[in-house]
């Protein structure tokens, strides 16, 4: 009688199957730390041209506290982007929301409503504003399917007339103490702002990585017709993360009012650009279903010292957007070729 020794058939397939998961891994890595040494040498040309650039008071009062803002709303709009959607509006909801909430408490002779709002009150009505603004844009997006382009386009532009009307295009100051907080708060000699969206975006992170529903937005954004085949609730969760990004972008906006001690008539204006512009770079795909916070975190870290840079060299304002359109342009090029060459290596 002999005995045969069994031969191990599946073992191939299992270890092509590991080593694939090995590359797309590293690969996933790769593409999260990919502007890393764009990050490093930015910070080398800004050592080199000004003395100040690599000073403690610099780094932290001006790079990382003007990132802050921009990092936050970057964060909301990154997870919608790889739920499969986009928001423009978001910018405009950094101007209306803590605008509605400023008018309502300020009396009438600074410029507000004159109904003698408490300030948490106030506070609840902004973040209800922004909620209802999520609802909104959700539901035509995902119960109507209408593009969502047009739907947020036009509540930017309803937002933006809001703004200007409450105001009647004036900037609202002598606010309370309440909401100057968030911008002269410090914590171990660092500005609450940057602890916060150091919070906000581990927070973003672990549950974009970890949590079941984080799982879901990838698979959503990746092929929505499979998702819902596969039993996940889409709509529910596409009007979720039209929601909860007002709600973040709204306490960004609450945050860039304690940073400036007032409330303009065009807060927000024009940075959506830029909050895509850190998207792109930082490797999130507006096609969805790919990308990372960490991703998103280093596009707001370049951007935030590019433009620190141009600004300690005195370059004038219009040449930094224009520069911010030719680093747009140049992301979304280099992640085409990137993405091409990873196709033409999967087996």
């Amino acid at each position: 009688m002999t005995t045969q020794t069994p031969t191990l058939a599946g073992a191939p397939h299992k270890g092509r199957a590991a080593r694939a998961g090995s590359r797309i891994r590293s690969s996933s890595w790769a593409r999260e730390l990919a502007l890393v040494p764009a990050i490093a040498l930015a910070m080398i040309v800004g050592a080199i041209l000004s003395p100040q650039f690599l000073t403690a008071n610099n780094i932290l009062n001006n790079i990382l506290v003007t990132s802050a803002v921009l990092g936050i709303v970057v964060v909301a709009e990154s997870i919608i982007l790889i739920s499969g959607y986009f928001d423009l509006s978001l910018e405009s909801v950094v101007g209306l929301a803590p605008m509605l909430a400023v008018w309502l408490v300020l009396p009438a002779a600074s410029g507000g409503s004159g109904w003698g709002f408490s300030v948490w009150a106030a506070l609840a009505v902004m973040f209800l504003l922004s909620i209802v603004v999520g609802l909104i844009n959700g539901t035509l997006v995902a119960k109507l399917k209408l593009n969502a382009f047009i739907v947020t386009l036009a509540m930017l532009i309803l937002m933006r007339g809001l703004t200007m009307g409450l105001s009647g295009g004036q900037t609202l100051s002598g606010l309370p103490p309440e909401f100057l907080a968030l911008g002269s708060t410090r914590w171990f000699g660092i500005s609450i702002q940057i602890w916060l969206f150091a919070l906000i975006l581990i927070a973003a992170a672990v549950f974009m990585r970890s949590h079941p529903v984080g799982r879901k937005l990838y698979a959503m954004g990746g092929n929505n017709a499979a998702a819902a085949a596969a039993g996940i609730k889409t709509t529910r969760l596409t009007i979720g993360v039209f929601v909860a990004g007002a709600i973040i972008a709204a306490f960004a906006g609450l945050m860039l009012t304690g940073r400036i001690a007032s409330v303009t008539a065009s807060q927000g204006d024009g940075l959506i650009f830029t909050v895509f512009a850190a998207a792109v770079i930082g490797g999130i795909s507006l096609n969805g279903g790919k990308g990372s916070m960490i991703g998103a975190l280093c596009g707001v870290l370049l951007l935030g010292i590019i433009q620190n840079i141009l600004v300690l060299s005195q370059v004038p304002s219009f040449w930094i957007e224009a520069i911010y359109g030719l680093i747009i342009l140049g992301a979304l090029i280099f992640n085409y070729l990137a993405g091409s060459k990873q196709s033409r290596r999967v087996v």
